[in-house]
C-alpha cells in the first residue's frame, strides 16, 4: 500500500511539473490571454462624463465586469477633439489593460481637421470591435424664434454671421459645417471640449444651435429646455419619431451620422486582442448594454478587428471628402 501511495504521489508531482512545462512552453501572448484579464481594465474616453461616448463606455464596462469579475475603470480625458485621450491610450502599455472607447472624431475626422496629430489613428492602435452607430439631432434653445429647419435657415440668411453653433466633437462640428454648406448659410462655429458643455451654453443662450448626439440632447428636449428641429441621418430617430430628418426638412443630400469603436495600443498581443474583441462584442449584446442602446437610439454594432480596420479606412476617406467639400482648412 505504501508503494502504491508513493507511486501516486510521484505521478501527481510529475503531472504538475508537466503542466507547468506546457504553460511555460506557450507563447507569451497565449499565456497572457489565458489569464486575461487578471486585474482591472481602464476604458479611456475622449469626452466628458455624460457624453454619449462616456455612457456607452460605462454600460459596456459593466458588462465586461460581469463576465470577467474584473473592474472596468472609465477614465475621461476630454479636450482637443479627443486628441488628449487618444495620445494617452496610444502611449499606454500594450498589455490589453488600456482600451480606447472612441468615435469617428479621433479615428476618421481629426486627421483631416488638424495638420499635426499627437498620435497616428492607424499605426498607434489595434482595432478591437465596432460598438454602435447613430445619428444626431439639431437643437435650439426653447425660446429661439424659429421652430423648424426652414425657419432657422431663413433667419440665418437674413442675419449672416450672427448665429452661432457649438460642437464638442468632430461629428458635431462636421454636422454643423454640412448644414452651413448645404443650407447656404453663414453661421459662426464655437468649439467646446465636449457636447454636454456646449449644451449648457445653448440652454444659457451663449450659442444659438448645435447638432448633438441623442444621448446628450434628448434629456433637455424632454425637459422642455431645448427644441428639436431635425435629425441628421437619412432615417428618423426611433427616439424622436416626430422630428423630421434635416433632409426631409428641405436640406437635400444631408446625411451625417457617427459611430463608436474600441481600440488597444499597437503591439497588444494578438491573443489578447482576440479576447478583448470577444468581450466587447459580447458586451454589445448584453443586458447591461441594452439600456444604452434603447435610451440613445444607437444601433448595435459588433465587428472583428479586421472588419473595423477596413471600415475605419473607408470612413477616413469619406470624412476627408466632407472636410474638403466644406472648405475647412486644417488647424
Amino acid at each position: 500500500m505504501a508503494q502504491i501511495s508513493a507511486f501516486k504521489t510521484r505521478r501527481t508531482i510529475m503531472g504538475a511539473a508537466l503542466g507547468a512545462l506546457m504553460v511555460a512552453a506557450l507563447p507569451v501572448s497565449a499565456q497572457q490571454a489565458a489569464n486575461f484579464p487578471s486585474k482591472p481594465i481602464t476604458f479611456v474616453v475622449p469626452f466628458a462624463a455624460g457624453s454619449a461616448t462616456d455612457l456607452i463606455a460605462r454600460a459596456l464596462g459593466q458588462a465586461v465586469t460581469q463576465s470577467t469579475g474584473q473592474s472596468v475603470i472609465v477614465e475621461n480625458k476630454g479636450g482637443a477633439s479627443g486628441m488628449i485621450a487618444a495620445q494617452a491610450a496610444a502611449r499606454a502599455p500594450a498589455d490589453g489593460y488600456t482600451v480606447l472607447i472612441t468615435t469617428n472624431t479621433t479615428h476618421a475626422a481629426n486627421e483631416h481637421l488638424y495638420k499635426k496629430l499627437p498620435y497616428d489613428p492607424v499605426k498607434d492602435f489595434v482595432p478591437l470591435s465596432g460598438l454602435g452607430k447613430g445619428g444626431q439631432v439639431l437643437v435650439v434653445n426653447a425660446s429661439a424664434p424659429f421652430n423648424s429647419v426652414k425657419e432657422l435657415l431663413e433667419h440665418a440668411k437674413k442675419n449672416p454671421g450672427k448665429l452661432s453653433f457649438g460642437s464638442g466633437s468632430s461629428s458635431s462640428r462636421m454636422a454643423g459645417e454640412m448644414l452651413k454648406q448645404l443650407g447656404g448659410v453663414d453661421i459662426l462655429h464655437v468649439p467646446y471640449k465636449s457636447n454636454p458643455l456646449a449644451i449648457t451654453d445653448l440652454m444659457g443662450g451663449q450659442i444659438d444651435l448645435m447638432i448633438t448626439d441623442v444621448s446628450t440632447g434628448i434629456p433637455q428636449i424632454q425637459a422642455g429646455k431645448l427644441k428639436a428641429l431635425g435629425f441628421s441621418t437619412e432615417e428618423r430617430s426611433v427616439m424622436l419619431p416626430d422630428v423630421p430628418t434635416i433632409a426631409e426638412a428641405g436640406v437635400k443630400g444631408y446625411n451625417m451620422g457617427y459611430w463608436f469603436a474600441a481600440y488597444a495600443p499597437a503591439g497588444t498581443p494578438t491573443d489578447v486582442v482576440n479576447k478583448l474583441t470577444q468581450l466587447l462584442g459580447d458586451a454589445v449584446e448584453s443586458k447591461s448594454g441594452e439600456g444604452f442602446y434603447k435610451q440613445s437610439g444607437t444601433s448595435k454594432w459588433r465587428s472583428t478587428s479586421e472588419e473595423l480596420a477596413k471600415f475605419q479606412a473607408e470612413e477616413a476617406k469619406k470624412w476627408g471628402e466632407v472636410v474638403k467639400a466644406a472648405g475647412i482648412q486644417p488647424e
